[in-house]
């Protein structure tokens, strides 16, 4: 029912920034897990950014925390992910991603794509040196 599209990747360079945005609509649960995952080539989707919508707290993985910050927008149900400093490591399809919940938690943020019930359809970014 959920469905989600995301848009705003790109190319940039080492350093700059970029926002990616996903549009949702079919929400009906009093609260989702709502976040990012990314996935490069040869590796699995791993999660990027999650919150959830009761609280909307982020919670990052280390590898971009400081740099990145997830939104959520309840006039629109956009979920947003906001990069700065961006670096090759970074490259990848990102994916927004939605899991329906009765409650608060969104997995203490350890937040495996086994877990995500409804995905966008990908966007890339890639970082250039």
């Amino acid at each position: 029912q959920v469905k989600l599209m995301e848009s705003g990747g790109g190319s940039v360079e080492a350093g700059g920034r970029l926002a990616l945005s996903c549009s949702g609509s079919g929400y009906t649960a009093d609260y989702y897990c709502v976040g990012w995952f990314r996935q490069a080539p040869g590796k699995g989707r791993e999660v990027v950014a999650v919150m959830n919508t009761g609280d909307r707290i982020g919670t990052y993985d280390d590898s971009v925390k400081g740099r990145f910050t997830v939104s959520f927008e309840t006039t629109d149900n956009t979920l947003w992910l906001y990069m700065q400093n961006l670096q090759p490591e970074d490259t990848a399809v990102y994916f927004c991603a939605a899991e329906p919940r009765l409650d608060l938690q969104c997995h203490g943020g350890t937040w495996y794509s086994y877990d995500v019930v409804y995905w966008g359809q990908g966007t890339q970014v890639t970082v250039s040196s």
